[in-house]
């Protein structure tokens, strides 16, 4: 259909209708077979790995024809490694605990009603991304354990991978009884299709963006449907006074080249003036010899120098910006205040990480990093959602309402009030 001319519009509305249709079917589909649906297409996709990247190899030969850049390719890629996480993260997924009818903050009122809330699905999902065809399984597994139905609209670069995994989600839906309308994948490649999906609130409960920061950027300004979002992925290391040397050096190592292009790869190191003399040369030399370019402020640049170790002046524009790609960001600050100071002027509240001795520094940054993600004495790598043991995840949020974080099952449900009576009536 991606090439073919048709009526967005009603094409929209037609997938819109059936997924709204699937999504009441799912809201009172059994625990079992939902995570029946889940095995089922993990066992699925293991079979299938070699006509799936059969598929993924037309999607990244015209990448490569586009000229796109190996971060590009390598989020596009189906690696034997990418299969089996996906196939694991659907299975991992259906061992979760069911959120779906939990009743809790039951309490008694004075006139004899009991008052909880029960934790519901959202209802239908629109989930548009760009470039990681393995998103189509981890959004399918999350809908299809939350009891909700999703609506994929993937990038053109990766319509072949993401058509091939679709027809396997929903093999697995149909092999345990449950509607495959309940996981659809968007068939043109038209971006007139995302805006109609952004627009319709009949059929739509939230949008969940997944891509560049324009495309996000877009979708927050144009769509009429609530979104689950996060425009950039700007995360920093701060290396404390009291810090670990080999700690710090092996964290502030890992959090940048462990890999490039993931959102939450650090771009900016902080270093306090009274560690840098020690860590800073040790692991300049070890970015250096992995190919990565530093820009670093005055001070960097003055205790790198001597050493031979090259770092270019850092502009007021690489403290904002995402990288993705093996350049580095390195200001020695006078010490946490400054650090913090830095971190909220320039963040974007996704993943900020301390590496201290000091427990009383650690609980400081704890609690005045207002990012979504905030550690101590770990690489910011960790913030995802299979890392959160929540199976997968559906996308990461730096909104500060209904989910915020990496968004697993939990975020793609609501609570509504119930109330246990036995025939009160109100005086």
């Amino acid at each position: 259909m991606q090439h073919q001319s048709i009526d967005i519009a009603a094409y929209v509305a037609d997938v819109g209708r059936r997924a709204r249709a699937a999504s009441r079917e799912m809201a009172r589909a059994a625990t079992a077979a939902r995570d029946r649906a889940l095995l089922a297409t993990a066992a699925a996709i293991r079979g299938a790995r070699e006509p799936l990247q059969a598929a993924n190899a037309r999607d990244l030969a015209a990448a490569r024809e586009a000229g796109h850049d190996a971060a590009f390719t390598d989020r596009l890629a189906l690696t034997d490694k990418v299969i089996e996480s996906m196939a694991a993260g659907l299975e991992q997924i259906a061992q979760l605990p069911d959120p779906i009818g939990e009743i809790t903050d039951l309490r008694a009122r004075p006139t004899g009603i009991q008052v909880g809330r029960m934790r519901v699905p959202l209802g239908v999902i629109g989930i548009i991304y760009e470039s990681r065809p393995n998103v189509t399984v981890d959004a399918a597994g999350l809908c299809i354990k939350s009891g909700n139905a999703t609506i994929l609209r993937g990038g053109s670069e990766a319509i072949h991978s993401n058509q091939a995994l679709a027809v396997l989600v929903r093999q697995g839906l149909r092999e345990a009884g449950l509607p495959d309308d309940a996981v659809q994948v968007i068939e043109t490649t038209d971006r007139e299709a995302v805006g109609e999906l952004i627009r319709r609130p009949e059929f739509v409960d939230v949008i969940v963006p997944r891509g560049g920061k324009s495309l996000i950027e877009r979708i927050a300004r144009e769509s009429r449907v609530p979104t689950i979002k996060h425009l950039d992925g700007i995360c920093h290391v701060y290396i404390d006074d009291s810090a670990d040397t080999d700690m710090a050096i092996s964290v502030a190592d890992n959090a940048k080249t462990q890999r490039y292009s993931p959102c939450n790869t650090m771009e900016t190191l902080l270093v306090s003036r009274a560690a840098a003399p020690r860590v800073l040369p040790r692991l300049a030399r070890i970015y250096l010899d992995k190919g990565v370019e530093l820009r670093g402020c005055p001070a960097t640049r003055a205790l790198l120098a001597p050493a031979g170790l090259a770092c270019a002046e850092a502009t007021e524009e690489d403290w904002r910006t995402e990288y993705l790609a093996p350049i580095l960001s390195i200001r020695v600050v006078a010490g946490l205040d400054e650090a913090i100071a830095h971190i909220g002027q320039y963040g974007s509240q996704h993943t900020d990480a301390i590496i201290t001795d000091s427990h009383a520094n650690a609980m400081r940054f704890l609690r005045e990093v207002d990012s979504a993600s905030v550690m101590v004495n770990a690489s910011t790598r960790f913030a995802d959602g299979f890392e959160y043991g929540l199976g997968a995840e559906i996308g990461i949020s730096t909104d500060k309402l209904h989910a915020r974080g990496p968004v697993g099952l939990e975020g793609l449900t609501s609570q509504k009030f119930v109330v246990l009576g036995s025939g009160q009536v109100r005086r």
